[in-house]
């Protein structure tokens, strides 16, 4: 029997995850996920690729506010509503490939992440009229959307397919490297990368594209830097489609409602 084990958001691209027993699920992915993401001074969005450290901010939820602390408590904490105020102003900024409409959450909060990281950098979310759609090669409809996620609502990793590349590396390493929404306990390892429909609870998902991974898996988050080539270099002498090295499901919902741990998942297709 397959279930739902782990339920991970990471509302703030590229700074660490918060897990959850439920989150609701929407469009464009798990409420909360990835709606916020810093950009440099030209707009463009900042990731752990090029400053690894971001790992280091961990998010909290905490009422109608989304608190930001770091693992260095001498650097302190800010927090802000999880809406922003209505008379922000719209700007267009870029991740990856895509323009999107976002606004800027308070300059203090830009200042203290600027302050922190040594760079100059804005925090920035993406409201609801914001809609960035999926790349149309992979889309289910038309109409699907996600945040500023790298490009799918949600993805998707089997602790079967986790347990078996650790037996391949010296050190083991945790499923936080590849910053899933889902994880689930049964079935075979990697086999989730096959899925085309399937349920969790009542809920259908589409599976539509294994996920490419990048120098990311292999940054320590416990200190915010690179620890070498793994588990990227073991992955890549066995799990290539084509120059990408692949780990996990890019899914698609088209349903909201919410999800809990522990929820079974059934195949469709």
């Amino acid at each position: 029997m397959m279930q739902l084990s782990e339920i991970w958001i990471y509302p703030v691209k590229s700074l660490a995850g918060i897990r959850l027993e439920k989150a609701k699920v929407t469009p464009r992915g798990l409420e909360f996920d990835r709606r916020w993401m810093l950009v440099d001074e030209n707009g463009v969005f900042v990731s752990q690729r090029k400053h690894p450290e971001l790992a280091l901010f961990h998010p909290q939820i905490e009422d109608s506010f989304l608190q930001i602390s770091h693992n260095d408590a001498a650097k302190g904490s800010i927090r802000f509503p999880l809406s922003p105020k209505e008379e922000s102003l719209l700007e267009e900024v870029m991740v990856w490939e895509d323009v999107v409409q976002a606004v800027e959450v308070d300059e203090a909060v830009s200042d203290w992440f600027s302050e922190i990281l040594g760079i100059k950098v804005r925090l920035v979310y993406m409201p609801e009229g914001s809609l960035r759609k999926v790349d149309p090669d992979y889309a289910v409809t038309p109409d699907d959307i996600t945040s500023f996620s790298d490009g799918f609502p949600f993805l998707l990793i089997g602790q079967a397919s986790l347990d078996d590349l650790n037996t391949r590396l010296e050190n083991p390493v945790s499923i936080r490297r590849f910053r899933p929404n889902f994880v689930f306990s049964g079935g075979k390892a990697y086999e989730e990368e096959k899925w085309r429909e399937f349920q969790i609870s009542t809920h259908t998902f589409y599976g539509v594209k294994p996920c490419g991974r990048c120098i990311m898996t292999t940054i320590d988050f416990e200190k915010g830097v690179f620890a070498g080539k793994e588990p990227l270099y073991t992955l890549s002498t066995y799990k290539k489609a084509g120059n990408k090295v692949i780990f996990g499901q890019n899914v698609i919902a088209q349903q909201e409602g919410v999800l809990a741990t522990g929820a079974a998942i059934a195949l469709k297709k």
